[in-house]
């Protein structure tokens, strides 16, 4: 899943950086020529805009977190009562209380199944999105720059990189300042509540 969000990046940067290419055909790739590495992952989620995106995503899934905490409780309670009273029990009783374990750990499964992968298509929305605009940064940036290639440290194996060739910082503080994130209306809102207090 990972290696598919990170093609997608791959494939815009072909698109939105045809001066790097242009450079490297006019001969930018002699000895001279300058290479970065970015962890792109890394640079998206220290930006404001991945800072508050996943605050939001935090928010949104604590409910569904908490539902889950709670039915973790009552599944283990029941597994507890099941094996102190195991040998007090009625056949029927047990058949029941087990098929009641039965249907709350398969509620309690998809219940978790369902979150993870909610979870997980909303953190690849918010990776896609401003991992396209991060490509137009990074483009921009190697450009200004005299970059003839920008690497991913995290898709290609790199074995050593000088400490110089690591822009991710410098990307991270371009892309606050191209893109500077707006409040969320919901941290807009708790900060009305507190302040009528």
């Amino acid at each position: 899943m990972r290696n598919r969000v990170f093609a997608v990046f791959t494939f815009f940067a072909l698109i939105a950086c045809p001066a790097l290419f242009a450079a490297q055909s006019s001969g930018a790739t002699s000895a001279g020529a300058k290479v970065g590495v970015i962890n792109i992952q890394d640079a998206i989620l220290s930006t404001a805009d991945g800072k508050k995106a996943m605050q939001d995503l935090q928010n949104k899934y604590t409910p569904r977190q908490e539902e889950i905490q709670r039915r973790q409780q009552e599944v283990q309670q029941l597994e507890a009562q099941m094996q102190k009273q195991m040998t007090t029990l009625s056949e029927d009783e047990q058949r029941r209380m087990s098929r009641e374990l039965q249907e709350k750990q398969k509620i309690l499964r998809r219940m978790t199944q369902d979150a993870q992968s909610d979870f997980q298509n909303d953190r690849e929305d918010v990776m896609r999105t401003i991992g396209q605009k991060m490509v137009k940064v990074i483009g921009q940036y190697a450009s200004h720059h005299g970059f003839a290639l920008v690497i991913d440290s995290g898709q290609v194996p790199i074995y050593y990189a000088a400490q110089g060739v690591n822009i991710t910082p410098e990307i991270i503080k371009l892309y606050d300042s191209t893109y500077p994130a707006q409040a969320s209306s919901a941290t807009g809102e708790s900060s009305a509540k507190k302040a009528t207090r």
